[in-house]
């Protein structure tokens, strides 16, 4: 009797602190959290906020806006939340189903005559869901060149002929692959069907109503933040500063500002599938929207995990969706140089989670190790350490990307005695959708530059028989190239094309989708 009562004890108190160990975390231990994940991923700042059952339980901004201002980050710091924008387009395309002045089904020609894409079929079949979920048969970042690196001249109206130039990969409607200019149009179908700018739509129809007050799209209003963001880089080595993305053209892609406060609202909007306010009388969208957004339209390969019992993953309407031990999860990442964001909702639990960085690449490993914990908490999981399972990868991924272009600049090196004759490439280059790019002299070196898009220009040098590495002046991101040159049968150079140096390139410096023919 003595024995098996204390063996019972002993169970439950085995059993109590196992439970503890599974305990959903705390603010202070969110807190503790952040600071670990701020050191060891070395971030310059970040923001975070919580939300459960429509009540923000954590929320405090880490470390700096910008390491040469040591201005502190606060939960009313201003980022760049990149690809977080495209949820923000969905609902105000969402917002016009339910007033009737479009549906999701319609073609995309009924509102853009001009629009163009590979073939005629696809561009007459092509719908307005078809413009949210990256299965257009065009490559991984089509086209993407004409907005990164900033400052180039494309225009929304550039864009809705552009698809047009592009060989598909995939068969329509058959293969995800992430596409952020199809996007650009559906922010267009918004002006023209609201008969308001899209910027304008989103702060009245989305910003003002959930009190987002401190949010906007694109660079106009910046001089007006107490307090932005500055972007961070690491890819030199060490951190610092580099120059913050001109907005442009990608609004609908990309382009909100937005800070952890207000993006807190967001969530508890979204979480209660479209309803805000204290006593969730009004609504931003239906709550069949809210579904038709959290319903997979693109289907993506399923990961196998015990962990998390996963048993679909998908895309919907500017979310990426999965199950995770049976509980219904909307995400999404976004990045801009120096820029890195995620948003995380449990729609089951009604757990948010938002994060915002400013620094590249430990930014995007702290969002996701930070969302990672906390949402395994809520699901009854052990701690994974997901921090320190993360400065690990991101070493590891640093190392291989570093020694990889080590090698090829050391070749380069190698290679500067060899004389080749420049004139022979000298000239005027042009691709049927980027434009023109030149080939000329300064200060006895060969160099190239885009016409259209100004930031990539630099010189080129020797590789081996008819191939060019790259070194663009812009290094904010690392995006060198390489340039293989064809020939005629008589010798003479007449077109070349070109592909990323570094293995981990950024998709969206798309190279490989340019043939540029000689002109002159």
């Amino acid at each position: 009797m003595k024995k098996t009562m204390f063996t019972t004890v002993i169970t439950i108190s085995i059993l109590f602190t196992h439970l503890q160990s599974f305990s959903q975390l705390s603010s202070s231990k969110i807190d503790s959290l952040m600071q670990e994940a701020i050191t060891k991923l070395k971030v310059a700042g970040a923001a975070i906020a919580v939300v459960k059952d429509g009540k923000v339980i954590h929320m405090k901004g880490y470390g700096v806006s910008s390491i040469d201002t040591k201005q502190s980050t606060t939960e009313f710091t201003s980022f760049q939340i990149a690809s977080n924008s495209k949820a923000f387009t969905t609902a105000a395309l969402s917002i016009l189903v339910d007033e009737g002045k479009i549906k999701w089904d319609d073609k995309v020609k009924n509102y853009i005559p001009e629009f163009k894409m590979y073939n005629e079929y696809v561009t007459d079949n092509f719908t307005i869901v078809d413009l949210l979920t990256h299965r257009s048969g065009l490559a991984l970042g089509a086209g993407d060149l004409t907005f990164i690196p900033d400052g180039a001249d494309f225009t929304v109206k550039d864009i809705t002929t552009i698809f047009q130039h592009f060989k598909p990969v995939s068969a329509f409607r058959t293969k995800y692959n992430y596409d952020n200019l199809l996007y650009i149009i559906a922010g267009e179908i918004v002006k023209r069907a609201s008969k308001m700018s899209f910027e304008d739509f989103i702060q009245k129809r989305i910003f003002q109503p959930l009190q987002m007050h401190n949010s906007f799209i694109g660079d106009s209003l910046i001089n007006e933040v107490k307090n932005l963001a500055t972007p961070h880089s690491t890819a030199t080595g060490t951190l610092k500063t580099i120059n913050r993305f001109n907005i442009g053209m990608i609004g609908p892609a990309g382009g909100i500002y937005s800070n952890v406060d207000d993006m807190s609202k967001w969530m508890i909007m979204q979480l209660n599938k479209g309803k805000y306010g204290n006593d969730l009388k009004s609504t931003l969208f239906s709550s069949a929207n809210s579904a038709k957004m959290w319903t997979i339209q693109t289907v993506l390969p399923n990961y196998v995990s015990e962990r998390y019992n996963t048993h679909f993953n998908g895309y919907g309407l500017g979310w990426q969706l999965n199950d995770v031990k049976g509980n219904l999860v909307a995400m999404h990442t976004g990045g801009l140089p120096g820029m890195l964001s995620q948003v995380t909702l449990v729609t089951d639990l009604k757990l948010g989670i938002v994060v915002l960085t400013n620094t590249e690449s430990g930014g995007g490993s702290l969002a996701f190790a930070v969302s990672r914990a906390i949402t395994d908490s809520y699901f009854g999981l052990d701690d994974a350490h997901w921090i320190d399972n993360r400065a690990r990868n991101l070493t590891k991924n640093v190392n291989t990307t570093d020694e990889a272009t080590k090698r090829i600049w050391e070749k380069v090196d190698s290679l500067k005695h060899i004389k080749i004759k420049n004139e022979d490439y000298i000239g005027m280059y042009e691709d049927r959708w980027f434009g023109k790019m030149e080939i000329f002299m300064k200060e006895k070196q060969i160099w190239i530059k885009s016409l259209r898009s100004p930031k990539l220009n630099g010189p080129m040098y020797f590789y081996n028989t008819n191939t060019f590495a790259i070194k663009w002046e812009y290094q904010d991101m690392n995006c060198d190239a390489f340039a293989t040159f064809t020939f005629t049968e008589k010798g003479k150079v007449q077109s070349f094309n070109m592909k990323g140096i570094s293995p981990s390139i950024d998709f969206s410096f798309d190279f490989g989708d340019l043939n540029l023919i000689r002109v002159r």
